[in-house]
């Protein structure tokens, strides 16, 4: 039997089209596709709630991939060997020291297979451009492709409602930066602004990475980096577990809010 090219196009925009309408309307949505996004998405997909996670790169996993300087490798406290275990990831102990070593592919994959496995949906090429507000609440993400803004074409977005949106987009905390510019939006900081982040101290931005992961805004939550950032807090480099702690994190708050609501 002979492929037909126009079958095979019709199949993959009838099936896309089909997935993201299906999740225009949903429980959780996370903008950001690294460590603590997909970690974040695999817990509560695995607890039965609706997630759509939207990356703005062809590629997900974030800064894992490149492990510490292109060695493609990265490095987690016992605390995060606990949720690699928990994903099928093969960990190294280090020196018999409180260290443990993974490979960055491995993790990445394996993290986004997981969050896929648990029912979640990943959705990359799309940026988020602005939120929908309702009462002082963000209730849902306004999308568009990330090539329109690659090529600086005007092109219209399209709208998702979500009853909570997680803020994982690393060091850029571009939700956040938006709702800043479009609503002077008060975060939950001491300055009600993104702060920004501090150089690198690993111990401490690995504690602190967990300890800011919450609601900044009424409907939006941080997790990972982003959350450093909102917070100003330090940087940690290629230590990851606070990164999956910090999804861990998000996902037990959101959790507990929709479980209420029900």
């Amino acid at each position: 039997m002979g492929l037909d090219e126009l079958k095979i196009s019709r199949a993959i925009i009838e099936r896309f089209f089909h997935k993201l309408t299906e999740y225009l309307e949903t429980d959780v949505a996370i903008v950001g596709a690294g460590p603590s996004g997909l970690m974040a998405a695999y817990k509560l997909a695995k607890e039965g709630f609706k997630v759509a996670v939207f990356e703005r790169r062809m590629s997900i996993g974030g800064g894992i991939w490149g492990g510490g300087m292109m060695f493609n490798e990265i490095v987690v406290q016992e605390e995060g060997a606990r949720l690699l275990k928990e994903i099928g990831v093969k960990i190294h102990q280090w020196n018999g020291q409180p260290y443990y070593t993974a490979d960055a592919v491995e993790v990445a994959c394996l993290l986004a297979a997981k969050a896929l496995e648990a029912g979640a949906k990943i959705f990359n090429l799309i940026m988020v451009e602005d939120v929908m507000v309702r009462e002082e609440r963000v209730v849902g993400l306004v999308l568009n492709w990330t090539a329109t803004e690659m090529s600086g074409l005007h092109v219209d977005p399209l709208a998702l409602r979500a009853k909570y949106v997680v803020e994982a987009t690393g060091h850029e905390t571009a939700v956040l930066n938006v709702m800043q510019k479009k609503l002077g939006a008060k975060l939950k900081t001491e300055t009600g602004l993104v702060i920004g982040e501090k150089s690198m101290w690993a111990e401490v931005a690995e504690t602190l990475t967990v300890n800011y992961t919450q609601e900044v805004y009424p409907g939006v939550f941080v997790t990972g980096m982003a959350a450093n950032a909102t917070f100003g807090a330090y940087r940690m480099g290629p230590i990851f577990g606070g990164m999956l702690l910090s999804g861990e994190r998000v996902a037990q708050l959101i959790a507990e809010r929709l479980k209420k609501e029900i």
